[in-house]
């Protein structure tokens, strides 16, 4: 597998990438970080139709999408950091997309101009208007080529949704709602009205004592508009189907697995805390990832997950320590490939983890600045537990656990995945399946 790097920027906590989503023609990338920025690269338009050529991906535009807050009724900072961004399928030439913070969603147009009017009869060059008395003939203003300008403006602002943070946004499939999620609601707001949205879901208790789990992600069905999942604390999914009522608290489908009780101890229900659930793209199954699995669902089967794979196992001995570090608590995500046939999911000292569900195969591979050089093929990595080591092998006692792969995203067609490693965004393409043999 051949790498790039893209290094956002350095050293500063605010240049931590937040979140990372192609959109759906894998032709733009989009990233947010902890300063509130969102950064879209683009893929370089020559190597569109030819195979055998890397196409790159370069800065097309930065923007500022959140600004810190105060609510000055809870005495509460609101962090600028971009929790989630989602495009919106194009339906002209503009793209638009939707990012959130903990508070305040916002729906962005990213549009290019090439041409500039000129030759106007009431305006001079610099705009200003001109004295009518020395407008002698009328002429029809043209259109003049330019140096490309992209534009970055807010069409809409959805704010005042949500008491607890946004951990979640979704856009339908029937391309006019979406829906955003935090710890105890979900609501569903439609893109054109900004003052006020539909709560969908609420699993607040009366008493706030009595609240034993919340909501940790939510996403709509890729083709049945009537139908989302959200995935819990308690590492429950729970299938919503919004024709049986308005308030989808009685959920229609119920995902659970079973507790191993020899697995059982004072770690058990943190770590089967679901950090992501993502539909995958046939819309026939769902992955969820938990903090040392992912597991792949079957939306007919509600029993148990139809695939487990382990991410890192051997940090099963490690939970004391990982809890007082509160790296237990770190919420990892994972992605489907675009046949489906392979999942990707991030771990610790810039490691990720890829699994092919045909072959039962899986690779280690490490986003790391040594590797980025470009064609630099990865080298399979393998995390060694004790007794005899081989000269590649890393020690689990050396793994840097402030290195850590939270936000991976993988191209909708092809094989190419964005790695975000704390400041540093990768991409990384080629075949994938040669590096699992």
């Amino acid at each position: 597998m051949s790498c790039g790097c893209l290094d956002i920027i350095t050293t500063s906590n605010a240049d931590i990438i937040s979140t990372v989503e192609f959109n759906h023609t894998g032709e733009l990338l989009a990233t947010g970080d902890k300063g509130g920025r969102v950064v879209i690269f683009q893929r370089e338009p020559e190597c569109k139709n030819e195979p055998c050529s890397q196409g790159e991906y370069n800065v097309y535009s930065t923007f500022q999408s959140h600004e810190p807050e105060f609510d000055y009724l809870k005495s509460l900072e609101i962090e600028e950091k971009i929790n989630k961004i989602k495009w919106l399928p194009q339906q002209n030439a503009a793209h638009s997309l939707l990012s959130t913070n903990d508070k305040t969603i916002k729906l962005w147009k990213i549009s290019e101009r090439d041409k500039r009017p000129e030759g106007y009869n009431l305006k001079d060059e610099e705009g200003k208007l001109k004295d009518l008395s020395t407008v002698t003939s009328l002429q029809v203003p043209v259109l003049k080529p330019m140096d490309l300008m992209v534009e970055v403006s807010p069409r809409r602002i959805f704010s005042n949704g949500h008491t607890y943070h946004v951990n979640s946004i979704s856009v339908n499939s029937d391309c006019e709602t979406y829906m955003s999620a935090d710890d105890l609601r979900i609501n569903l707001w439609h893109l054109a009205i900004t003052d006020r949205s539909f709560n969908i879901v609420d699993i607040k208790p009366a008493n706030m004592e009595d609240l034993t789990e919340v909501i940790t992600a939510a996403e709509f069905h890729p083709y049945h508009c009537n139908l989302f999942v959200y995935s819990s604390s308690k590492g429950s999914l729970r299938l919503c189907d919004m024709r049986a009522s308005a308030l989808c608290d009685k959920h229609c489908k119920l995902y659970e697995e079973p507790e191993d009780p020899s697995n059982r101890s004072f770690f058990s229900e943190i770590i089967s805390s679901v950090s992501d659930v993502k539909f995958s793209h046939s819309g026939r199954y769902m992955l969820t990832r938990d903090y040392l699995t992912v597991k792949v669902w079957d939306l007919n089967m509600e029993t148990k997950p139809i695939e487990t794979y382990q991410v890192h196992d051997y940090l099963r001995s490690k939970l004391c320590s990982l809890y007082e570090n509160d790296c237990i608590f770190d919420k990892f995500e994972c992605a489907w490939n675009g046949s489906d046939s392979v999942i990707m999911t991030g771990a610790y000292n810039n490691f990720f983890r890829m699994f092919d569900r045909n072959t039962k195969r899986d690779v280690t591979l490490e986003a790391s600045r040594e590797s980025s050089k470009p064609r630099a093929v990865l080298k399979p990595r393998r995390v060694c537990v004790g007794g005899k080591r081989r000269k590649d092998d890393i020690s689990v006692d050396s793994l840097d656990f402030t290195k850590k792969i939270l936000h991976t995203a993988w191209h909708p067609t092809e094989n190419i995945i964005a790695i975000a490693a704390t400041n540093n965004l990768y991409i990384f393409q080629d075949k994938v399946n040669s590096d699992m043999h």
